[in-house]
């Protein structure tokens, strides 16, 4: 039988996040390839301080790439534990029924930490998976895909958080302490906070989640949820403070119930920004999408303290002027790996 693959090329990347403090990595080693039958079988090593993390494959063949989400893959991929003698196996005839004969063909397994902890604010962050879902409400959905996986804050930053950066806080629930989340902040205001953390830290990747970003997360990961965590308004109260339950005020980040991607008061507490101008969403498939980049309105996700349930689901928009400032609206940060 003539082999399904010709001249494999391996090429192994380890991706790692560097900031003038810490090196937070997780390491792929000793990749070998080989044909079993009508399969590929590659072998791998998980190499990290972290328990798990989040591994992802490509390939490309002839300048085409194709993600794990594209290809017949079983094994270790997704959320992996740290180890060795991991294994996938790729159904080539399953994505190429006529086999593969490319002369140059190439792997690239990518592993990144699930969490990841600022050192400068101390703000844990998860890892995100890459996913396609229906986002906006039932009967007026369009289909989304997020293309890369990406870091979310698991909690709305805190007045302690923003007080450690920008040394004052400006927040209206001051007295709440330093786990509440910061208030009173403009859309400007945060993007100062955003460059001068990144500043800190020598880089470019904290920024506010897009729009599809945040409620693709809010949602799980895409499911059809909701709330965050819930899409039952009988518990509802477990997993955000609201009207019903938050005595008209914020409370300390990370005391109710989280989704399952960890992260809490993605409903409730307070609204958040997002980076996207607001604007009518496209009616069709689209990747990464971003809102409008110019005009006087950013949108805002999540409810607060003060809103009924009804206006903290997962689905639901809001928005404000950028220069606006409020007590019901905070934000949390994203990461780009």
């Amino acid at each position: 039988m003539e082999p399904l693959v010709k001249k494999l090329r391996i090429l192994l990347t380890a991706w790692f996040f560097l900031t003038t403090f810490n090196l937070y990595a997780a390491e792929v080693k000793n990749v070998i390839c080989k044909q079993v039958g009508n399969q590929v079988q590659l072998t791998y090593d998980l190499i990290g301080d972290e328990a798990d993390a989040e591994v992802d494959v490509m390939l490309t063949i002839q300048g085409k790439s194709y993600k794990t989400s594209d290809l017949h893959l079983k094994g270790d991929f997704g959320k992996v534990l740290t180890g060795k003698g991991k294994i996938l196996w790729w159904n080539v005839l399953q994505d190429f029924p006529r086999g593969v004969y490319a002369a140059n063909m190439a792997w690239r397994i990518v592993a990144w930490e699930r969490v990841f902890t600022s050192p400068t604010l101390g703000a844990k962050f998860v890892l995100i998976p890459a996913g396609t879902f229906l986002m906006g409400k039932s009967g007026n959905q369009h289909q989304v895909t997020i293309s890369q996986a990406f870091y979310m804050q698991t909690t709305e930053l805190t007045q302690g958080q923003w007080k450690r950066l920008m040394g004052s806080n400006p927040s209206h629930f001051s007295s709440c302490g330093d786990d509440c989340p910061v208030e009173m902040v403009s859309w400007h205001d945060v993007q100062d906070f955003i460059r001068k953390l990144n500043r800190q830290e020598g880089t470019d990747k904290y920024r506010l989640p897009t729009e599809a970003e945040w409620e693709y997360a809010a949602r799980s990961g895409g499911r059809q949820e909701e709330y965050a965590g819930t899409s039952s308004e009988s518990n509802f109260g477990d997993y955000a403070w609201y009207f019903a339950n938050s005595d008209s005020k914020t409370h300390s980040v990370g005391q109710k119930r989280p989704n399952a991607l960890e992260l809490y008061d993605m409903s409730g507490n307070v609204w958040e920004w997002v980076q996207d101008g607001y604007g009518n969403y496209p009616s069709n498939h689209v990747t990464d999408p971003a809102g409008p980049s110019s005009g006087s309105r950013a949108v805002n996700r999540g409810g607060s303290w003060g809103n009924f349930a009804q206006l903290c689901r997962t689905a639901f928009r809001s928005s404000y002027t950028l220069s606006s400032r409020s007590a019901y609206l905070g934000f949390r940060l994203a990461r780009t790996p």
